[in-house]
């Protein structure tokens, strides 16, 4: 599985935090985020402003063990021109973090991969999906180049697909099966192989890979939609996507996978 380069995801984490911090400047900060249940747009922000900080003190300090630090000098600030800054000034000090010990430094990581790059996609990929949360509680369009929306989607599945994240999330344990395939197709021009996944349940839990091949279920669509899709920031219903085969495979999917 080919990942895109580094400076790639550290152009995209230092744009998507700009364009997430655009989009909150002037608006009402109270605005409940549908796609976040019980969270407002402040809620929002502070998460992703603290998510950003806590990395860089990871990558920074080069822990390789679980942190165990005091993270209430997090807090987001209390007025909304404040937090807008203090949202951008977490991201750069997150792509500085990085680029200052390099993407193969070994840093801890709650996955398989245990390198500040781990931080660096995650990173970059946790912002964009909170950018779509904001965007469409406002009721605007989310757009995201289709490279980007193509290795999110395969860093979704790539996390839901751990053994270890059954410890984290019980639910996901009803993800395995006996081999029913659930089969991703984006209609993107030039994405390729990229921009397909097989996804297989096995007794031991989801595998996937790139490619194509006849599914149980086969959802069809735009690489953006069947992020958000996948991401359950919206409904298949909600997007023009087409849905082939067992649609209730796809549903029992999304079910088990919300977070």
């Amino acid at each position: 599985m080919a990942l895109l380069h580094s400076d790639r995801y550290l152009d995209a984490l230092a744009d998507q935090s700009a364009l997430l911090a655009d989009a909150l400047a002037g608006v009402d900060l109270a605005l409940q985020v549908p796609t976040c249940p019980g969270w407002t747009l402040r809620q929002l922000a502070e998460h992703v402003g603290r998510a950003h900080r806590w990395a860089a003190a990871i990558i920074s300090r080069r822990l390789t063990t679980a942190p165990v630090f005091d993270t209430s000098s997090l807090a987001a600030p209390a007025t909304p021109d404040e937090l807008v800054t203090w949202l951008r000034g977490g991201a750069g000090e997150l792509v500085e973090a990085i680029r200052s010990v390099g993407p193969q430094t070994r840093i801890w990581s709650w996955s398989d991969d245990q390198s500040a790059g781990f931080w660096c996609r995650r990173m970059t990929h946790e912002t964009a999906v909170h950018r779509a949360d904001a965007e469409l509680a406002l009721g605007r369009e989310f757009v995201l180049d289709a490279d980007l929306a193509a290795d999110a989607i395969s860093e979704w599945l790539s996390l839901l697909s751990l053994p270890q994240a059954v410890e984290f999330r019980p639910e996901l344990a009803e993800l395995r099966g006996d081999g029913q395939v659930l089969h991703l197709h984006s209609t993107d021009p030039g994405l390729g192989e990229v921009g397909e996944w097989i996804v297989r349940r096995t007794p031991s839990g989801p595998v996937w890979e790139h490619g194509h091949t006849k599914g149980d279920v086969a959802v069809r669509g735009a690489v953006v939609d069947l992020l958000l899709v996948m991401t359950r920031r919206v409904a298949p219903s909600q997007v023009p996507i087409m849905i082939f085969g067992d649609a209730g495979l796809l549903e029992h999917w999304l079910e088990r996978t919300r977070f």
